[in-house]
């Protein structure tokens, strides 16, 4: 693969995270009944400092958790033999909850139905919203994030790549040209 951008740097990273925060706050009206849950890996942290940033504003910060989706994705049999899973912890009841889940990269919408369906089985949200750092097109889905950092139109031929401090030592977005012509995955 080969580096074609630099999309978001650790500013404009914390510029997006900051204004979802506020998006978010907004919409709902505050945090009563809201909680944030990051999609395994990096939606985990991105969940964690939009948490922060709503609490820094409304003085309260909302429940947090985190979900893994592996299970629940439909193309499990493609991803590895051995599928890594990272775990899920939501440490409240979700009855009647508003839930955002939160991801880094919103592309065919095929994650986004895996954790839906994955929250379902654990309990009765009374609402779902979508958070995303980039929404990068190629829906297969109709699924559309209700907040986004940043709309990067690419081709099917292009990797983006969210890259966090909590798991990989920097913050930033890049976007890749894959050398081999096989679309990439969400």
């Amino acid at each position: 693969m080969t580096e074609k951008a630099l999309l978001m740097d650790r500013i404009a990273m914390e510029r997006a995270i900051v204004r979802i925060a506020h998006e978010i706050v907004e919409r709902n009206k505050g945090v009563a009944d809201l909680a944030l849950i990051g999609i395994q890996r990096r939606g985990v942290p991105l969940a964690q400092r939009i948490a922060d940033r709503i609490g820094s504003i409304e003085g309260h910060r909302p429940q947090t958790g985190y979900l893994d989706i592996t299970f629940y994705r439909d193309d499990l049999s493609m991803l590895a033999e051995h599928p890594v899973v990272n775990g899920t912890s939501i440490a409240f009841p979700m009855n009647g909850m508003r839930i955002v889940l939160v991801d880094d990269v919103l592309y065919t919408g095929r994650t986004a139905r895996a954790a839906i369906d994955a929250l379902f089985d654990m309990g009765r949200p009374s609402g779902i919203q979508l958070a995303v750092l980039i929404d990068r097109g190629h829906r297969e889905l109709p699924i559309r994030a209700d907040y986004t950092g940043k709309n990067v139109p690419t081709s099917s031929s292009e990797l983006v790549h969210v890259s966090v401090e909590e798991i990989d030592g920097e913050d930033g977005v890049h976007l890749f040209e894959r050398g081999d012509g096989h679309a990439a995955s969400e």
